[in-house]
């Protein structure tokens, strides 16, 4: 299925999100406060199911059709030795994926989601963008439209990761555009450079600023020349589940540079969101603050593959079911909070 006829299409579709359903949330809301509970007391976990609530539209929200997609695809700027591995790896991960014996594998196991896994012309590494723009226009249309035709409406929760050897440059340079700084102040290690590793991959991100920053124009612009086929089906998936409204859990660092352009376009465009955690990677804190984040963990992760996300699932689980599973102070004939009490954290 095409979503986006073209990139003026999928301007108008960045232009124009729809809301959740604020009368569901305040239901939510409303249950929260007549649990058997302090008010307040479960913490984010009551935040949590009320967005749940309010993006699914009913009162008690349910997370019993997860779905999680990983993108693969290959980087031309992966030439210049900005990573500690080579191209041919990311074939080979998405073989382990289809074979299930990734961390993802198990991890969306764990979590209960079904997971689809979409190379995106794995031969045809994108353009290197310290030279040219990493895609055509129709190329990164087609990316796109790849990954917003992944997003089925019934869907309770979802989560998008990324395989693709290379790939933290272009996410370096797409924040780097979007939010500014220098090259450096976005590179990090990625799958393990040392320190000569570490000057050409920042010198790369600069030499693709300096190239195309004037050109990044809008976010479709910014994604073809900066990003990557798998970058792109990422931000075509998340402003899809936006028209479904469907609750999205954002990966690492690589996940969220993806959205950073259609951020700068629309900063309400990321509302149907959370992210799922701060990975070890340098630059994933400031792009989380840049993009009015609050991430539900902090584990020191940095593998993608949508593996922060699938952790990150279980807290949504628990949230939901406390929601739906806790009684009421009238159905467990509790006696409820006096007007002024029982603002605590804890029972006594």
């Amino acid at each position: 299925m095409t979503m986006f006829a073209d990139s003026a299409a999928f301007a108008a579709a960045l232009a124009d999100l729809p809301a959740p359903d604020a009368e569901a949330a305040d239901a939510a809301a409303r249950r929260q406060a007549e649990l058997t509970k302090p008010a307040g007391s479960l913490g984010r976990l009551e935040e949590i199911a009320v967005f749940m609530a309010g993006w699914q539209g009913r009162e008690i929200p349910r997370a019993e059709r997860i779905h999680a997609v990983i993108f693969a695809g290959n980087h031309g700027v992966a030439a210049r030795g900005v990573s500690a591995y080579p191209p041919e790896v990311t074939h080979q991960m998405v073989a382990n994926f289809r074979a299930g014996g990734a961390a993802i594998n198990a991890l969306t196991r764990a979590c209960g989601a079904e997971l689809g896994v979409v190379p995106l012309d794995l031969d045809r590494p994108t353009g290197d963008i310290t030279h040219e723009p990493a895609m055509s226009a129709a190329e990164c249309l087609q990316a796109i439209n790849i990954g917003a035709a992944v997003v089925r409406p019934e869907t309770d929760l979802l989560f998008v990761g990324e395989m693709g050897i290379g790939n933290t440059t272009p996410a370096a340079a797409l924040s780097a555009q979007v939010f500014g700084g220098e090259a450096r102040d976005w590179t990090g290690r990625g799958t393990g450079l040392d320190d000569t590793g570490m000057a050409r991959k920042a010198e790369a991100v600069a030499a693709a600023l300096a190239l195309h920053g004037a050109d990044c124009t809008d976010a479709f612009e910014t994604l073809r020349r900066l990003g990557g086929r798998e970058i792109a089906a990422m931000a075509g998936a998340v402003l899809a589940a936006r028209h479904h409204r469907v609750p999205v859990l954002l990966d690492g660092f690589i996940c969220c540079a993806s959205l950073a352009p259609l951020f700068a376009d629309n900063g309400g465009v990321l509302d149907h969101c959370l992210a799922a955690h701060c990975s070890a990677e340098a630059g994933h804190v400031r792009l989380l603050e840049k993009l009015g984040l609050d991430p539900l963990l902090h584990l020191g992760m940095r593998l993608g593959e949508g593996s922060g996300a699938a952790v990150a699932a279980q807290v949504v689980l628990s949230a939901l079911a406390a929601h739906e599973g806790m009684a009421t102070f009238a159905e467990a004939a509790v006696a409820g909070a006096q007007a002024g009490v029982g603002a605590g954290t804890e029972t006594a």
